[in-house]
């Protein structure tokens, strides 16, 4: 893919920090896993503040993406495959 604006995605917070992000994630989800920056998702990789705290709600994927000269987002994706290497990763 590599590119997320490629996918179907649903903006949950925009104009964020990824300590926003990190605590939403937290308060909101009861499955979430920690990654260090530069871990790989929708062929793209995940920068930021560590640890990136990255959230599943079923088959969706909910992480910080940044988007250069556009700031933060939280977004939620549809990724059964990116939630399997996530599981296995841990």
């Amino acid at each position: 893919m590599g590119c997320i604006e490629e996918t179907k995605y649903e903006v949950i917070l925009k104009n964020t920090t990824f300590k926003e992000c990190r605590d939403y994630v937290r308060n909101n989800f009861s499955e979430f896993y920690q990654v260090n920056p530069g871990y790989r998702m929708f062929d793209v990789y995940i920068i930021g503040v560590p640890p990136i705290t990255i959230g599943v709600d079923g088959d969706y994927v909910i992480f910080p993406y940044t988007k250069p000269c556009y700031g933060t987002f939280l977004l939620r994706i549809h990724g059964v495959d990116e939630i399997e290497a996530l599981k296995k990763a841990q």
